[in-house]
């Protein structure tokens, strides 16, 4: 059975992602505190697998998480995007009238706060986790309580669900990426099917050093999905770049990799692995 680490508690996002990640098949899931923790136990266990959010279509990059991947011995084996859709949710016979306090991670309660909004009589309070939020009001029998957590969450802790779709995107996407030891991330690819890559590297603080590499890209037919900046402490004005790319014809992708060589530093592949698709 494959053993999965994410950040949260059962009935989060993460284990949600996990499970239509690996289509529902068994799976142990190693729940986590914080990111950091999740990289700690790759360490330990070369076996595990993770589950990484890495980027949500409102609330933007996960910048820690792009340096936690950088820095590790892990690669990138594939994505998943999953669409978040919020309830608002609490004790069984409790009304939206009742309700005093409303609990979750403060992205998800940024993410609904054109819903929130309309009830200015309700005190919005950040919590680390939807599903923790969820977990607690149930615990703890918190009556006057809800979450903003996932209709999964709801019903794993046995909440009723006041309201549903709350977010005031409905168009609200996390892209995460799955993770496996360097080692042993061969064995879970189909190579057949790489059609995306995530790298990072430097470039020298000279004119025109980053259009240089982004010409050659173009160069040899690759398409740039993203490019992230992050300054390099100790360095002042240089950036480390993240950056994914598609392409039809990897023997052209590896091309352009040699041909980037020259100008580019500290240049690492994240991970080469098949593009996820938003159905």
């Amino acid at each position: 059975m494959k053993k999965v680490a994410i950040q949260g508690v059962k009935g989060c996002y993460h284990e949600m992602a996990a499970r239509e990640y690996f289509n529902n098949e068994e799976i142990e899931i190693v729940p986590c505190v914080s990111f950091a923790e999740m990289f700690e136990q790759f360490k330990k266990d070369p076996s595990l697998l993770g589950i990484m959010a890495i980027e949500n279509t409102i609330a933007g990059s996960l910048l820690q998480n792009h340096e936690l991947l950088r820095q590790s011995n892990m690669r990138i084996i594939g994505e998943h995007k999953l669409h978040i859709s919020h309830t608002l949710s609490a004790l069984p016979g409790e009304k939206l009238e009742d309700i005093k306090e409303v609990n979750s991670h403060p992205i998800a309660l940024m993410q609904c706060m054109e819903y929130l909004e309309k009830r200015p009589d309700i005190k919005i309070v950040e919590k680390g986790d939807t599903a923790s939020s969820a977990a607690d009001i149930s615990r703890l029998n918190l009556s006057g309580h809800a979450a903003i957590c996932s209709e999964y969450a709801s019903k794993i802790y046995g909440l009723n669900i006041l309201a549903k779709a709350i977010e005031t995107n409905k168009r609200n996407f996390t892209r995460f990426l799955t993770l496996a030891d360097q080692w042993s991330s061969d064995d879970y690819i189909d190579k057949s099917n790489i059609n995306k890559s995530s790298l990072v590297f430097c470039v020298p603080h000279t004119h025109g050093s980053l259009s240089k590499v982004l010409t050659i890209f173009s160069f040899y037919d690759l398409n740039l999905t993203k490019i992230q900046s992050m300054p390099i402490l100790g360095r002042e004005w240089e950036y480390r770049f993240y950056i994914d790319l598609t392409f039809d014809d990897y023997i052209r992708y590896k091309q352009a990799l040699e041909a980037i060589m020259p100008f580019t530093k500290d240049f690492k592949i994240l991970g080469e692995y098949e593009n996820a698709t938003i159905e």
